[in-house]
């Protein structure tokens, strides 16, 4: 697997297929592969002719793990997004993040648009500005000794998760207590970049894709039928609908 340094943290990710560069972005407690690989998105966007770039976020998968709070703002974790754009001397990208990966792409967007074809969030709505999701009560659960100390349902959920997922869970501690600045409705409707919007209509994490819509200029809003914020993802009309979008900007 490739990597990278960028500053003192080392970024793994893959690089396949040829054409226009898509870079992805995975959510909170995943990796580049269970939000990406194994949902066959990566092999969808190839077939459509497109390069396809996914990296492990800092403290996720196969990169470095830092337990500091302070490493994992959002700004710093968006840095390393670009940075890996960089190492591969790819000057502008498509880049679709999903639930925590859309936080970064939304700060690149608003950041460094020039950088941007386009951004997808998916997975996210008016919780960018509102916020939402995952708070102290899973933090605590990841740092608990055993699954059966944790009582709360969803710090269960995400400790269970990261179990499976055989993930570091300090460090995953430490980036959910470090990404909690929220974007504000002022930042957000700055936003100058072509925009998609994709949430599941049964997702109660990600707030309203429509309310968001409506801040950010021209943004499209896909709407992803029956689908919570875990379902969504390898969805076919979330997959459909984005590679219409990538189409319309060909």
């Amino acid at each position: 697997m490739p990597s990278f340094q960028n500053g003192d943290v080392e970024i793994a990710y893959l690089d396949e297929g040829e054409g226009e560069p898509i870079v992805l972005v995975h959510g909170f407690a995943s990796t580049k592969n269970v939000n990406w690989v194994y949902p066959t998105w990566v092999s969808e966007l190839k077939k459509n002719g497109r390069r396809v770039i996914a990296l492990d976020n800092r403290g996720h998968g196969d990169s470095g793990k830092l337990y500091d709070a302070e490493a994992y703002s959002i700004p710093t974790m968006a840095g390393d997004v670009s940075a890996l754009m960089d190492h591969l001397d790819i000057a502008r990208a498509d880049v679709m993040g999903y639930s925590l990966g859309a936080r970064m792409t939304a700060c690149l967007a608003l950041r460094e648009p020039q950088r941007l074809r386009s951004a997808i969030f998916g997975g996210i709505g008016m919780a960018l500005i509102e916020g939402g999701g995952p708070g102290e009560n899973v933090a605590a659960a990841l740092e608990a000794d055993s699954l059966d100390d944790v009582t709360d349902p969803v710090g269960r959920t995400f400790r269970a998760f990261a179990d499976q997922t055989r993930s570091d869970r300090r460090a995953l501690a430490a980036c959910l207590r470090g990404t909690r600045r929220l974007m504000t409705k002022e930042e957000a409707a700055r936003i100058a970049v072509p925009v998609l919007i994709a949430v599941g209509t049964s997702d109660e994490i990600a707030g309203s894709a429509h309310a968001l819509g409506e801040i950010i200029p021209d943004a499209q809003v896909l709407d992803i039928p029956n689908r919570d914020h875990m379902r969504a993802v390898g969805d076919k009309v979330y997959k459909t609908g984005v590679l219409e979008f990538l189409s319309e900007r060909a």
